[in-house]
């Protein structure tokens, strides 16, 4: 088994965060689109000025999760073939977390919107802060307290050679 040069790596690390990427994109923009048609409905003209404040919430950290999650995308055509894949994985790298931290705010303030909507207050700020609390276990907690889970391997070792794609 060969070993990765330095640019099969960051060939490799990029290929990887897009396509986890694609994955956090796909929610945020179902979770946007379905915020953006919300005004719309007819029960929207029910909703207090609390519930508002909660949507616009909502809307503007789905907008810059969105936006977050792909600038990578637009950062890597200005940058093509310009041989500076380093900087773009990094970039990529705290956009996607930018993006998912305002994709974790959008969607617990969609939590609430809805829940306050359907049941009381109290109820629905408990069912918030949970569904917070799982989405930080997932994302975050369990992440960082196995990040040194076999710390003798290699980075990724026995995943499939690059492709040998350009930037």
């Amino acid at each position: 088994m060969s070993k990765e040069t330095e640019r099969q790596r960051w060939q490799r690390n990029f290929a990887d965060l897009l396509q986890e990427l694609r994955v956090a994109q796909t929610g945020v923009q179902i979770l946007f689109a379905f915020l953006l048609t919300l005004p719309f409905s007819a029960g929207f003209t029910r909703t207090t000025g609390f519930q508002k404040d909660v949507y616009v919430v909502a809307l503007l950290s789905a907008a810059a999760a969105t936006a977050m999650i792909i600038s990578p995308v637009a950062f890597h055509r200005a940058l093509f073939r310009q041989g500076r894949k380093p900087e773009l994985v990094r970039f990529a790298h705290r956009m996607a977390s930018g993006g998912l931290a305002f994709m974790l705010v959008s969607m617990v303030s969609a939590v609430l919107l809805i829940t306050d909507f359907i049941l009381n207050r109290g109820v629905a700020f408990v069912l918030s802060a949970a569904t917070g609390l799982w989405f930080l276990t997932f994302w975050v907690i369990l992440p960082f307290a196995r990040r040194n889970w076999g710390e003798d391997d290699l980075d990724d070792e026995d995943d499939d050679p690059p492709s040998g794609q350009g930037d």
